[in-house]
């Protein structure tokens, strides 16, 4: 009896394991497919805000009303666009007026010419040579040469460092003799020259109302009553660009005298556009104006003499070649030489 019922008692635990395990497998079963409808269900959730998203950003179907909007604010723009550029046309032929600031003049008449005269720090003694020679001297002589329709000044910038003695002795100069224009908002340098020329017209124009504006090196003596003829012979005449006209090669190894970073712009020959020579510029008012109104987007080059001719190329300039403005020429009735 004793073997018989332990025989009847194992039988139980025989199958029991089976069991166990096959609960243990329900169990991951029911795990797995409950984590799988979970990642279902939050994949559906995020699927479903990328479509509202989606559908919110969509844009609307355009009625026959909001097109006809939408072409008529392009024509409204493309008006304005095109009122601006005959504003400013009209503004460089000189048919808007300007208020012109006559403190420089002492008469309200229209002057012939203001001279400019290209100074520096370093050519005090120049200066009184040419205050001595050509140039008149003292305050009650400019003003005389003014009666005459004549400004004429030394043009100079502010030095790098503001109110040194670099400046002090240009303003205590200027105290005495009355003859520089200061071009405050300029840094004297030799790298800076084409800037200048921007900056002379443009200052030079808000002081004085001429006919002419005219830059001159301090490196030519000039025949002024000879420069007054030739200007009094075009007086009246718009958009003239006068002076001694030239090109030349453009040089475009670095470190070498008179090179030109730009030179890649001037094609395979290498060869500037024709330009009136830097001792010498003469510009009608009109084109003064020109350069004034549109000095910041302007273009400079290496050379003052090359940037005022790429200027003029824009516009319709009339360039007057006259050899009499020719320092080297053996003419002798040219107006300057070499100093």
């Amino acid at each position: 009896m004793d073997n018989a019922s332990r025989r009847w008692r194992s039988k139980p635990l025989q199958t029991s394991n089976p069991s166990l395990i096959m609960a243990f497998f329900s169990c991951l079963a029911w795990l797995y497919v409950a984590g799988r409808l979970w990642q279902d269900a939050e994949n559906r959730n995020i699927l479903a805000n990328l479509l509202m998203k989606n559908s919110v950003r969509r844009p609307k179907v355009l009625t026959v009303e909001d097109k006809l909007m939408v072409l008529g604010c392009k024509d409204l723009e493309k008006r304005i666009v095109e009122a601006e550029m005959d504003l400013t046309l009209a503004k460089s032929q000189g048919y808007l007026k300007s208020q012109l600031k006559q403190s420089g003049s002492s008469s309200d008449k229209k002057l012939l010419a203001v001279i400019g005269v290209y100074t520096g720090f370093g050519s005090h003694l120049k200066r009184n040579v040419f205050r001595g020679s050509w140039m008149p001297r003292g305050e009650e002589a400019l003003k005389k040469l003014e009666e005459r329709g004549v400004v004429i000044r030394f043009v100079i910038g502010r030095s790098a460092n503001r109110g040194d003695s670099l400046d002090r002795n240009i303003d205590v100069e200027n105290r005495l003799t009355k003859d520089f224009l200061i071009l405050d908002g300029h840094e004297e340098a030799q790298e800076e020259l084409p800037k200048k020329a921007k900056l002379f017209f443009s200052t030079a124009l808000q002081n004085w109302d001429a006919e002419f504006y005219v830059k001159v090196d301090d490196k030519i003596d000039l025949d002024l009553d000879g420069l007054i003829s030739l200007l009094e012979s075009r007086r009246g005449q718009d958009s003239a660009y006068i002076g001694c006209m030239k090109s030349g090669d453009v040089i475009t190894e670095a470190g070498r005298p008179w090179y030109e970073p730009e030179w890649w712009k001037f094609g395979d020959e290498k060869s500037y556009f024709r330009h009136a020579g830097g001792s010498l510029i003469i510009l009608s008012k009109n084109l003064v104006q020109y350069v004034n109104i549109n000095s910041a987007s302007l273009m400079t080059y290496a050379h003052d003499d090359i940037s005022v001719g790429s200027w003029m190329m824009g516009i319709q300039a009339t360039y007057i070649d006259d050899n009499r403005l020719c320092c080297s020429s053996s003419r002798q009735d040219k107006v300057c030489s070499a100093a």
